[in-house]
């Protein structure tokens, strides 16, 4: 088992889960709540990692954020950092490609909410943001969860994103789908097969707890 790789992978989806929630949040519920003219063009373009073959997607993040790339130029004049072939180009490459994951459940739980309820809270004296915390996030709260074990589950198994923009470097962006690939490539199939176990189980518990908690939170309603 290579933990230094399972260890990578859970930071990585953890890091990621934690800058995209709030992201998700706010994109989810502003394509929710706002009609406007070009919002079908967005929805397009936020969907777009999900269709895309990762190794499109990751040549097109390993040109924007490579050493002679403009963003790499400046990531490295200011901050002393490359963008590529490193832990920081993995979390924005993941953050870029799960998306979707994170955006499309939040969307569709606002989405859900009727608009009496919020214009009851307001006739009652909410404030706008009383209204979101009180009302309405209690409401999207399972497709918040949803969101965020799609993303963290997302993130453990993506491979070919993760292989483009940041190569197999052990510690450093080897995660645990990478380990899998490098073992069956020196046919240590055993090992293989022991790590795509753990992640095929705990992505089946991930899931299985968020229908849980899901049918729970329903049921309280």
């Amino acid at each position: 088992m290579d933990w230094q790789a399972l260890t990578l992978s859970l930071k990585l989806a953890s890091v990621t889960l934690l800058l995209l929630l709030p992201l998700g949040i706010l994109i989810g519920r502003w394509l929710a709540k706002t009609k406007f003219s070009g919002k079908s063009l967005i929805e397009a373009a936020i969907v777009l990692p999900l269709v895309l073959p990762p190794t499109v997607l990751g040549y097109y993040l390993l040109v924007s954020l490579g050493a002679a790339s403009p963003l790499g130029i400046l990531a490295q004049h200011l901050f002393g950092i490359q963008l590529t072939f490193s832990f920081t180009g993995l979390v924005i490459a993941s953050v870029i490609f799960n998306i979707p994951f994170m955006v499309q459940p939040i969307q569709r739980a606002f989405e859900a909410i009727p608009d009496n309820l919020s214009e009851a809270a307001t006739v009652s004296g909410l404030n706008a943001w009383q209204t979101f915390f009180r009302v309405e996030l209690p409401l999207a709260w399972p497709g918040l969860l949803s969101a965020m074990v799609l993303t963290f589950v997302h993130t453990l198994g993506e491979f070919g994103v993760v292989l483009m923009i940041g190569g197999s470097i052990p510690g450093e962006t080897q995660t645990i789908a990478i380990s899998i690939y490098d073992r069956v490539q020196s046919f240590d199939l055993q090992a293989a097969d022991r790590m795509a176990l753990l992640l095929l189980v705990l992505s089946m518990l991930a899931v299985a707890a968020s229908y849980f908690a899901t049918a729970r939170m329903m049921r309280r309603r």
